[in-house]
């Protein structure tokens, strides 16, 4: 017979799981122009570099929202937040799918920015608030599952949705999701009222704090190094390891794949080891990425440090995140909007870095800059070693 405690903690674990399902397409969201760029060009007689805005803008849209949207919306229970905010998602991406010309498309990929930051810099920190805090970082990794997830199946399936039918029934089909995990949440949430209000001050005041500082100068350095390299891959795999075009999909779904895999081994692990998982993660990054020029030259060596980066890189989400959460417990909000608006801003910080190099140097020029930057990120969770809180 089941009781009432089971019951209740099973419908903690359904909203853990109906949060992880808002980050698997919020990342979707993100990112699905990436596929979409030649179909929506042509469509609107655009060219593809004014296509990619519909990528670039949610980023920095996002990395504007994470603050602001938890500091203009004051002591609104969570769970109405988090359940407007899908809303905006569901009519952005209508909008998208609808669009007659550019400048609405571009309005609608802004708005999809908006839901992005905020819901992203509500959920990270939720995990603390649905299960109680020894299984904290396994509901982080199921919440943050959801971005490994949406590298893995969400982009490939909505490109392929474009592909065989219309760039705009790729966005229809975004929208019915968006209502589906409206529905869910509010089936499964429980209240989630703000003890109170972040305002601009308590967000400046993280940066007091040692552990937020660190964690956000390692996100920065670690995902900016990525993103320099990673936005990439294709020409690094096809120019430096000699490997065929048309591997290249099925070779970065295998990326995707042990990236799901690297994000549940690292929220077994931080729990216990904190500290030296973050340290590890950054510095095998770093070292995977220098290795490139030297042993990723063949089919083989390129094949199998792809599979080793995303592997890695798979638990940089939960352990930052909850690197956050240890080193502000009381101000996890906080600490977790300044976190998504940093992540955010160094996605396309690191693109755009990356693109300039590109041009001006060899292609083994932007690997070192990446794996420079993932070492550097090492030497700063290192100098956090003995914070108590974060071992």
């Amino acid at each position: 017979m089941t009781t009432g405690r089971d019951a209740t903690a099973r419908n903690r674990w359904i909203a853990v799981s109906a949060v992880a399902f808002g980050t698997f397409l919020l990342v979707t969201a993100e990112q699905l122009p990436i596929g979409l760029l030649t179909p929506v060009g042509s469509a609107l007689s655009i060219s593809e570099g004014a296509a990619g805005l519909m990528v670039t803008a949610p980023s920095i849209v996002a990395a504007l929202a994470a603050p602001l949207v938890p500091v203009l919306v004051g002591k609104i229970n969570r769970r109405l937040l988090l359940v407007a905010l899908m809303g905006l998602m569901t009519l952005a991406n209508l909008a998208s799918a609808l669009a007659p010309n550019y400048p609405l498309l571009i309005t609608a990929r802004v708005l999809v920015g908006v839901a992005i930051g905020g819901f992203w810099a509500i959920a990270g920190g939720l995990a603390v608030r649905l299960v109680p805090a020894p299984l904290v970082p396994r509901a982080t990794a199921i919440i943050f599952g959801g971005v490994g997830a949406a590298n893995v199946f969400g982009v490939p399936l909505g490109t392929l949705v474009g592909g065989l039918a219309s760039w705009r029934i790729a966005f229809g089909a975004l929208s019915v999701l968006a209502l589906v995990v409206l529905v869910a949440l509010v089936a499964v949430l429980p209240p989630l009222a703000a003890d109170q209000p972040v305002g601009l001050r308590r967000l400046a005041d993280q940066f007091r704090n040692q552990g937020v500082r660190i964690g956000i100068l390692a996100t920065f350095l670690i995902v900016t190094g990525h993103f320099a390299a990673y936005t990439f891959i294709s020409p690094v795999l096809q120019d430096l390891s000699g490997i065929d075009g048309q591997l290249v999909g099925p070779l970065l779904f295998g990326f995707g794949l042990a990236g799901v895999v690297g994000n549940f081994i690292a929220g077994a692990t931080v729990a216990k080891r904190l500290h030296r998982t973050v340290l590890i993660i950054a510095a095998a990054l770093g070292v995977t990425v220098l290795l490139y020029p030297i042993a990723g030259v063949t089919v083989a060596g390129g094949m199998t440090l792809l599979v080793v980066w995303g592997l890695v890189y798979g638990g940089v989400s939960t352990s930052l995140q909850t690197w956050m959460i240890r080193s502000a417990p009381q101000a996890i909000e906080e600490a977790s909007a300044l976190w998504v608006a940093v992540f955010n801003l160094s996605i396309g910080l690191g693109a755009l870095a990356g693109g300039t190099i590109v041009d001006a140097l060899p292609l083994e020029g932007i690997l070192w800059l990446a794996g420079v930057l993932l070492l550097l990120a090492g030497l700063a969770v290192w100098t956090a070693r003995r914070n108590a809180n974060l071992r």
